[in-house]
């Protein structure tokens, strides 16, 4: 008899999450001043130019309430996505099934590994009772996804692209900031759709979001950066990018 696959339980994050848009000037030189205090992310060493690729398939509803919840800034949210770190099907890559949503001033993703061979599952209503079977019967995840598959009638709606730069603190607490880059976003149903169902734009052109993640305060040399640098904190999603690129609500939004 086959035995089961094991999958790893569920990996949860609370934390702030600060955003700034920079020009390519001011990212460069943010990136050397931070240098004297960060260190790059493990992950990112073993890449070239020190970045890696990050691909993510959004949900919503067929009314757009996870985009208009996020433009209207509604404080207690959540969405789904599918994350992987590669275009390709590719059986020993990562893949993950997150909840990411946001609690007043936090921000929380509580995420699973999945199986390339159970995507098909997550894709397919049809085949939840088996994709139940396949996990803990308490994994928040799956369950919570399950539901807002069924009750809300979420589905996939797009894909976004992009390059991340991420640097770590040394020591103490999460303090972590990454430099984003090259947005792009298309409609898609499926994570590794085929390019030629996929019609990608820019989101940010020419632009870096920076991403600040902490979980208690700012270096205060930090602080120093955003003065001197003049820096605004601004509301900043990928996914809310993708979406009114991809054209997703426009038919509501005037």
């Amino acid at each position: 008899m086959k035995k089961k696959t094991k999958l790893k339980e569920t990996q949860s994050f609370s934390r702030y999450e600060f955003k700034f848009l920079l020009n390519k000037k001011k990212a460069k030189q943010i990136e050397n001043e931070i240098k004297n205090f960060m260190i790059l992310d493990e992950n990112a060493l073993k890449n070239k130019n020190n970045k890696y690729f990050v691909r993510s398939l959004y949900f919503d509803t067929p009314n757009y309430a996870n985009f208009y919840e996020k433009v209207d800034g509604i404080k207690i949210r959540k969405k789904f996505r599918i994350r992987s770190y590669t275009d390709k099907m590719k059986e020993n890559s990562s893949l993950f099934l997150e909840m990411k949503g946001r609690r007043n001033q936090r921000t929380y993703k509580i995420r699973t590994q999945i199986l390339h061979k159970h995507l098909k599952y997550i894709l397919d209503k049809n085949k939840f009772n088996l994709l139940k079977s396949l996990y803990s019967k308490k994994n928040i995840v799956i369950n919570d996804f399950i539901y807002d598959t069924l009750k809300k009638k979420i589905e996939p709606k797009v894909i976004v692209d992009y390059y991340r730069k991420p640097y770590v603190n040394k020591f103490g607490l999460l303090f972590r900031l990454t430099f984003d880059t090259n947005v792009l976003s298309s409609p898609g149903k499926n994570i590794f759709e085929s390019k030629g169902n996929l019609n990608f734009k820019e989101c940010m052109a020419g632009k870096t979001i920076l991403e600040l993640k902490f979980e208690r305060s700012i270096h205060p040399w930090f602080h120093k950066i955003i003065q001197n640098y003049d820096l605004m904190r601004l509301s900043i999603s990928k996914f809310a990018l993708g979406m009114e690129k991809s054209g997703y609500g426009s038919e509501t939004s005037n």
